[in-house]
């Protein structure tokens, strides 16, 4: 198994590679700001194919080159409905200060081809076996990514890319438009303290880390397992 992975040129946002084994079809996770270049070489060193775009939410940080690298290989981009219009309209999912910020000097364009996620749901694509867990609170829409680890760097049973739900260390922040601190409560309790301690996770933004030793050092994750309560997380990436 192949995974790549490497941070986009704003936010450290981590856009991640995904697939069998080098010379095979891949799904690319999260192409965010800057990222083309890049993916272009991670594709071309290990000779891969891309056979769809996953994003774990409609933050601009993760969708910013969606529609170009879909748009050049004619493939789809899969997204949770409740933030559809976020790949549509990304301001609506900022606050005022970023809106400035990013105010007509960013070019974006909506990829032409959307495909809806649903929690549950198993994607079989590029030889992979790839389940979807709904996983609002940082927005509406949020997911994580699982599927089977055997055979990748770490030789785990299970991988999870989750995006901005969890990080080493902390969690997705919750006072955007579409967050929510009490769904992110309840995502936390039924979605991530479910997962095998083995379970190694790939973060929408930081290092990797697992669901055992976020278990024990996570302040967040240690709130939620022993009172159904956490302070909202800080404010990270969008």
């Amino acid at each position: 198994m192949l995974v790549a992975g490497f941070p986009a040129d704003a936010f450290g946002t981590n856009c991640y590679v995904v697939a069998t084994a080098p010379g095979e079809q891949c799904v690319v996770v999260d192409p965010g700001i800057g990222v083309l270049d890049r993916l272009d070489a991670v594709l071309a060193e290990h000779r891969l194919h891309p056979a769809a775009v996953l994003l774990t939410h409609g933050h601009l940080d993760h969708t910013f080159s969606v529609a170009p690298v879909c748009g050049a290989r004619g493939i789809t981009a899969y997204l949770h409905p409740a933030d559809r219009e976020m790949l549509a309209d990304p301001a609506k999912a900022l606050s005022m200060d970023l809106t400035q910020l990013f105010g007509g000097r960013l070019p974006y364009t909506e990829p032409d081809d959307v495909a809806e996620l649903t929690d549950g749901a198993v994607l079989r694509m590029a030889g992979l076996e790839i389940t979807v867990d709904h996983a609002p609170g940082h927005t509406g829409g949020s997911v994580m990514f699982r599927m089977p680890g055997a055979g990748s760097p770490w030789e785990a049973e299970q991988l999870c890319l989750s995006g901005d739900v969890l990080f080493a260390g902390s969690i997705g922040r919750t006072d955007l438009p579409g967050g929510s601190n009490e769904a992110m409560l309840a995502s936390l309790r039924d979605k991530v303290l479910p997962l095998a301690d083995d379970t190694v996770v790939l973060p929408g933004h930081g290092p990797a880390t697992t669901i055992g030793r976020e278990r024990v050092r996570n302040p967040y994750l240690v709130e939620v397992a022993g009172s159904g309560d956490a302070r909202p997380a800080p404010a990270r990436g969008l």
